[in-house]
């Protein structure tokens, strides 16, 4: 990789991590229509490194008080909010790490065209368009058991390239009537083990791959996908009151429109 592709490619990865517009499908495209070769798994291990730093760097008084919520629950000291918010990120990461599981080679191979990206981001843009309008007032405090359960086989959806994990979890929590500041919170703390299940499968890959390392590539694409993510998750919760989903959702409509015009 050169270092063009390097600073691209981890600033891409680090900003549509968790905005509702799908990283894997502009990592995917990027290429694609750059003519670049694939960056491969010592590169996607890094950047992946950098946004969930960047997520607990950003949560992290946050990850304590749902840690401490979580032991006093299993301690027999009760469950209180923290507890039952803790409990909700671990039993909502469910879905998604068993539908990693059986379905990771067809979605990493059959799914991965232009054409399928195209599809998903336009119907999961309409879906976010259409939650936004009927979000409700709760905050993630306030998330039951029947939200967890929807929340998460949503994100298990999110394997599926263009769908977008951010987009499709803020979806689903929007229409179960999580206020807009919720649904991105719930959202960015449920990626929090699904990047870590992830990344620790790409790890794992990669301790198994004799494929090079290039550290100081490495080194810089965390670097970026952290700072990238960080700046991303503050601006996108401090405007999202005031913006809402639409400029997300027109960016999604045009961005299939254009796919299925130059791939269809």
């Amino acid at each position: 990789m050169d270092i063009v592709q390097t600073i691209v490619l981890a600033l891409l990865q680090g900003l549509t991590e968790f905005l509702p517009i799908s990283s894997s499908a502009h990592l995917i495209l990027v290429p694609v229509l750059t003519g670049w070769r694939d960056q491969g798994l010592a590169f996607d291990v890094s950047v992946h490194v950098g946004t969930l730093a960047a997520v607990m760097w950003y949560f992290r008084s946050e990850i304590v008080e749902l840690f401490a919520g979580w032991w006093r629950s299993i301690s027999g000291r009760g469950l209180d909010r923290d507890g039952r918010l803790a409990w909700a990120v671990i039993f909502g990461t469910i879905p998604a790490g068993l539908a990693g599981v059986l379905f990771a080679d067809i979605v990493s191979t059959s799914l991965r065209g232009p054409l399928v990206i195209a599809t998903t981001t336009i119907i999961f843009g309409l879906a976010l368009w259409g939650a936004d309008r009927m979000r409700g007032s709760r905050d993630e405090h306030a998330i039951n058991w029947k939200d967890v359960v929807v929340i998460g086989i949503a994100q298990a959806i999110a394997l599926i390239p263009g769908t977008s994990r951010s987009g499709i979890t803020m979806t689903a929590a929007l229409f179960m009537g999580l206020d807009r500041v919720a649904a991105a919170r719930f959202s960015f703390l449920l990626s929090i083990p699904v990047i870590l299940l992830a990344g620790g499968y790409q790890t794992w890959k990669l301790a198994h791959s004799a494929e090079p390392v290039a550290w100081l590539d490495l080194g810089l694409g965390a670097f970026l996908a952290f700072v990238a993510a960080y700046a991303c998750i503050h601006f996108f919760l401090k405007w999202l009151p005031r913006i809402g989903m639409t400029p997300f959702v027109i960016y999604r409509l045009l961005l299939g429109v254009v796919l299925f015009a130059v791939y269809a």
